[in-house]
């Protein structure tokens, strides 16, 4: 009895300490990709987030030493509960790691606390909020490509200072029309200038006349567009219809992808200024990645900064699995360690982690070429100020994160 009952715990011994070896080299991860498949963000996201999140595992180099990695696809329909439940399901059902790009801030909100409760990894480029660094930050998020301080920051003191000192917004109603609204106001008023009105507009909506005619009559100055995608582009064409430019007024894409101006056309886009973190043609390190980008996306175009932003945050996600060996399904070690790891890859070039969670890197204000300028398809944006990383997102000392308060 004694024998069998020694025999039995040494089994369960051996069989523990297997267990546990084979836990310490667990080198299984899967990603889910969260976003707008087929609607308006679709272009800004969409499967272009789905292969540069493929790419991001090839250029790794994880799988050549024994990883595995799979990419899972969920569209959330910009709805915060379609998002959420996709999210609890990847976790509970699928063994999900970490959750890259997620757009519509309502959305990556909702994620962010989903995430939170599962200690997961969330590395959001998607999501423009500047509250997931601030009020609404998590020691699990991430929060990586651009956000609405650096947009408004950016544009919104550029125009001022260029004499744009009276403002009208157009928003989006919902979380990163608002954040991107306020964070606006916040620089137009701080460079000296003033807001004078402002109208909300449904998400996706078709028809901006009536809005367009309020911003006219207002007289402003600057009619700041915070909405993105399929909205600013509407917004965008109808104001031309409308005659708003010729007539005085000047339009700010508060924010701005490459796949907006690619949808609009230099003639109607020409003379846009916005602020972006990222451009294909910025230089040789971005130019390599955005040819092997286009020669693999169906429609043949080129990244866009979100898109760039799951590229970029996934890279250093396996930079950090690979130096910690493998044994990380633990979202807060993991995360504690990308946030002590400085930054450094052909997207983005050098940077930090904060530990708010907001990645830093520079930014830079554009402004659309002229269709004359143009050398040739995508060959859109000039270049006016570089703005240095230390300056592009909230200073840690006005970051209303909880987490700095520890």
């Amino acid at each position: 009895m004694k024998k069998t009952l020694a025999s039995l715990m040494l089994t369960t011994a051996l069989g523990f300490v297997a267990v546990s070896g084979a836990f310490a080299q667990d080198k299984n991860i899967k990603i889910g990709v969260l976003n707008d498949q087929s609607g308006l963000y679709a272009d800004v996201t969409g499967p272009g987030s789905t292969l540069a999140a493929q790419m991001a595992v090839e250029d790794s180099g994880l799988t050549a030493k024994g990883w595995k990695i799979d990419v899972l696809v969920g569209d959330h329909q910009n709805k915060p509960d379609v998002g959420s439940n996709i999210v609890r399901q990847w976790f509970d059902r699928d063994k999900v790691d970490v959750i890259v790009d997620v757009p519509t801030s309502s959305v990556g909100l909702a994620v962010n606390n989903v995430v939170k409760e599962k200690n997961g990894v969330y590395l959001n480029s998607g999501s423009g909020t500047s509250d997931l660094s601030n009020a609404q930050c998590s020691p699990n998020t991430i929060h990586w490509a651009y956000d609405t301080y650096q947009l408004a920051n950016g544009t919104g003191t550029a125009i001022v200072k260029s004499g744009g000192d009276t403002w009208f917004f157009l928003s989006a109603d919902y979380a990163f029309g608002t954040a991107l609204e306020r964070d606006t106001t916040n620089a137009v008023t701080a460079n000296g200038g003033k807001v004078i009105g402002g109208v909300k507009h449904p998400l996706n909506t078709s028809d901006f006349s009536s809005f367009l005619l309020q911003a006219q009559a207002s007289k402003a100055k600057v009619i700041g567009l915070a909405n993105a995608g399929g909205d600013t582009i509407n917004a965008i064409k109808q104001a031309s219809e409308f005659g708003i430019v010729k007539g005085g007024q000047k339009l700010a894409g508060l924010l701005m992808f490459i796949s907006d101006i690619h949808a609009l056309g230099l003639p109607v886009a020409q003379g846009l200024n916005f602020t972006e973190t990222f451009y294909w043609d910025l230089n040789d390190g971005t130019r390599a990645f955005s040819k092997r980008f286009q020669e693999r996306m169906k429609n043949k175009a080129m990244p866009t900064t979100v898109q760039a932003g799951v590229y970029s945050s996934l890279l250093h996600y396996f930079k950090v699995l690979d130096a910690m060996g493998g044994n990380s399904h633990d979202g807060l070690k993991i995360v504690e360690k990308m946030k002590a790891t400085p930054t450094d890859d052909i997207i983005f070039g050098k940077g930090t982690i904060q530990p708010n969670g907001r990645k830093l890197h520079p930014a830079y204000l554009f402004e659309v070429k002229k269709p004359e300028e143009s050398k040739g398809p995508w060959d859109y944006y000039k270049l006016v100020a570089t703005i240095p990383a230390d300056q592009a997102f909230t200073p840690l000392a006005k970051s209303t994160c909880p987490l700095l308060k520890k």
